[in-house]
């Protein structure tokens, strides 16, 4: 699992870059979270090169952002690397 934060040229703002590895877990996969009202296949995970599959999503700098990722069978994961929260998740951008 992966989140890379880039500062975007556009003032004020900063894209946050979820990636998870391309085969697992199986099936599809969203990140569902504040940025999105929570709301499933907003931000479904697509294949990319080198063995990943990511979304990414445009905020405010300076936000934090709390999440979780949905996966096939309405299983819900964490993603380890992120600072926890109330609802999973989180990282400040």
């Amino acid at each position: 699992m992966s989140i890379k934060v880039t500062r975007q040229a556009k003032a004020g703002t900063a894209k946050v870059t979820f990636s998870l590895p391309a085969d697992f877990p199986e099936g599809p996969v969203s990140v569902l979270g504040t940025f999105n009202d929570w709301t499933p296949g907003t931000h479904e995970l697509k294949k990319r090169a080198g063995g990943v599959r990511s979304t990414s999503v445009t905020v405010p700098a300076g936000t934090t952002l709390c999440f979780r990722y949905l996966g096939q069978g309405m299983a819900w994961f964490d993603d380890a690397d992120a600072s926890p929260c109330d609802h999973g998740g989180s990282v400040t951008v």
